[in-house]
């Protein structure tokens, strides 16, 4: 699985509340809801992300509150991998629940600028800076395990359906 994308940076400690602010989360849309994804941090980030960009940041992104619509938002507003320093552990676990690629290589926090173009390589575990011609490997630090692979492409599968419904639906039941 390969994912080709621009690179959106961020530093260290990006916490869920700039990811998703909670005056947002009374929103049942989930696309509406992604529309204010990493408003307080990066107010063009919404205008300027496009299908398979990646997100490059620093140490223990995702931390702060267990929110989960933090990756959701994330996800849903196009975004295909996240590559940090490290991550919060519950950002990281709720990232792999839903499907979204989450890898940890510092090298490429210090090597990337914003709006590199990226090639991230999930299955050989690399990870080239297009842009600069300079590779990366993430293997031995944080490849994703088979197990979770095979997990991700179930879950997009169950997701896909799962998104047909709204979530204001979810939310009656």
């Amino acid at each position: 699985m390969k994912v080709f994308g621009n690179v959106h940076k961020y530093g260290d400690h990006v916490d869920t509340d700039v990811i998703i602010p909670a005056r947002y989360l009374n929103i049942a849309d989930i696309n509406e809801l992604a529309g204010h994804c990493m408003e307080d941090i990066d107010k063009d980030f919404i205008k300027n992300v496009q299908k398979g960009d990646v997100i490059v940041a620093g140490r223990n992104f995702g931390c702060g509150s267990s929110r989960e619509h933090a990756p959701l938002v994330i996800k849903q507003s196009g975004v295909a991998c996240i590559i940090a320093k490290s991550f919060a552990r519950i950002f990281f676990r709720n990232a792999i629940n839903i499907g979204l690629p989450v890898l940890e290589c510092a090298e490429v926090y210090d090597d990337a600028d914003s709006n590199d173009r990226m090639e991230v390589d999930l299955t050989s575990g690399t990870i080239k800076n297009i842009t600069k011609n300079k590779y990366d490997i993430f293997v031995k630090t944080n490849a994703i395990p088979t197990i979770e692979m095979i997990s991700r492409q179930k879950f997009n599968v169950v997701s896909n359906i799962v998104n047909t419904i709204s979530c204001g639906e979810l939310l009656k039941r």
